[in-house]
């Protein structure tokens, strides 16, 4: 089957008249689904209201854009009126942009730094910030109400490629750069670097945490997929089964399962707490021997995301296709074409999947099946128990079979 397509977002051709650049290596939604992020490339990053892209895609006569629910606008602040209605915002980062994540904020959590008696920012439960990752090793924050910039953290020495957020609130930013390292940064102490991770041995693509931010995956090149416990900041595990390059990964919204891409043509479902594969999506038939895994260029995966029913990931590979898979099943349920793509993501309410091309965005129409109710059941579950918990309660092993996710 087809995908439907939702609508576009086009770069404006001048004055991004050189092609060298305008890559759009990322695009991201904000967590309560107020505001959509990408870089157009040339140093631009794009905010704009979510909601206001989705009327405007039902105005040029769209006709699937009522599968989108509308989403929420962001929480409104009395003390400032700027923030009473969300507007658009085109920010100029100075250098080339590789990777955005957006964070909030929630007052109770504290911070890690033991001593403060003084903060520069002060930030609310309204507040939120994207990050942009720089060519030259920079990150920057902004206030995406205002459009301001608010921190300049440096410290990596080269492209920092991908960013996330720790998602409970605490603002605890962790960046991966091809300088082989990952940071830790507390952005409710001033954008303080608390802790730097090393062990992959070359660039390091991307990283992403666990839903309750107790545990990051990272991934890079020479087939690393790591493990970190984000409460000792110490090495979990590591992954292996990948023949090439990592270069993105995600988990799943009950933190139960991880998926990565890689340049050898595949993505893997993982449980991440036992170290097992449990499904394999092949984007090249027959899939090529780990010999000849680095060799078909125009089947590399560049990225990969989870949909928030839990039930879905979408893939992005050279062969200028978008594909949409279940995880219980072999082959894609949909397709969609688009050439050049280099980053996809759903939005919050999963109804939506925006994949980046060249300063562009396109969105589609992602599948929506009714759950199992075995698929619910592991959900609900897995959001407060690890593999081995699950394992161990005392039910029937016909029942803990189905609620284990044994694809």
């Amino acid at each position: 089957a087809r995908s439907r397509t939702v609508g576009e977002l086009l770069a404006p051709t001048s004055p991004f008249d050189k092609k060298c650049g305008r890559e759009n290596w990322t695009v991201a939604f904000a967590p309560d689904g107020s505001y959509l992020a990408w870089s157009q490339g040339h140093r631009i990053v794009k905010l704009v209201p979510w909601a206001q892209c989705l009327n405007n895609f039902l105005l040029h006569s769209t006709k699937n854009g009522s599968t989108a629910a509308s989403p929420r606008l962001p929480r409104q602040s009395s003390e400032s009126s700027q923030r009473s209605k969300p507007c658009e915002h085109v920010i100029d980062c100075g250098d080339i942009v590789w990777s955005l994540a957006f964070g909030s904020s929630v007052p109770e959590k504290q911070s890690r730094c033991v001593n403060i008696e003084w903060h520069r920012f002060k930030f609310g439960q309204d507040q939120l910030l994207l990050a942009t990752g720089l060519n030259n090793g920079r990150i920057k924050i902004w206030d995406v109400y205002t459009g301001k910039l608010l921190l300049n953290l440096m410290d990596h020495t080269e492209v920092v490629r991908d960013l996330t957020f720790a998602p409970d609130g605490s603002l605890i930013l962790v960046s991966a750069s091809r300088d082989k390292t990952l940071r830790v940064w507390d952005l409710k102490d001033d954008g303080n670097m608390m802790k730097v991770l090393r062990g992959h041995p070359n660039w390091v693509y991307g990283c992403a945490f666990s839903p309750d931010s107790s545990i990051l995956c990272s991934v890079g090149a020479s087939k690393a997929v790591f493990l970190w416990d984000m409460d000792k900041y110490s090495m979990l595990r590591k992954l292996e089964g990948h023949h090439n390059d990592v270069v993105a990964c995600e988990f799943s919204p009950d933190g139960a399962l991880l998926a990565t891409a890689s340049y050898d043509t595949r993505v893997y479902v993982w449980d991440p707490h036992i170290g097992v594969i449990l499904r394999e999506f092949g984007h090249l038939f027959p899939p090529p021997t780990p010999i000849f895994a680095g060799g078909a260029n125009d089947r590399w995966v560049r990225s990969v995301c989870f949909s928030h029913d839990g039930l879905h990931v979408a893939s992005l590979a050279d062969d200028k296709m978008v594909r949409f898979w279940r995880i219980d099943e072999e082959y894609p349920v949909q397709v969609a074409p688009l050439n050049n793509g280099l980053c996809c993501t759903f939005s919050p309410d999963g109804s939506v999947l925006a994949a980046g091309q060249d300063g562009s965005v396109y969105f589609w129409a992602t599948p929506r099946q009714v759950c199992s109710l075995q698929h619910l059941c592991r959900m609900a579950i897995r959001r407060v128990m690890p593999t081995s918990q699950v394992k161990n309660l005392p039910i029937p092993c016909k029942v803990l079979e189905f609620l284990c996710y044994q694809i």
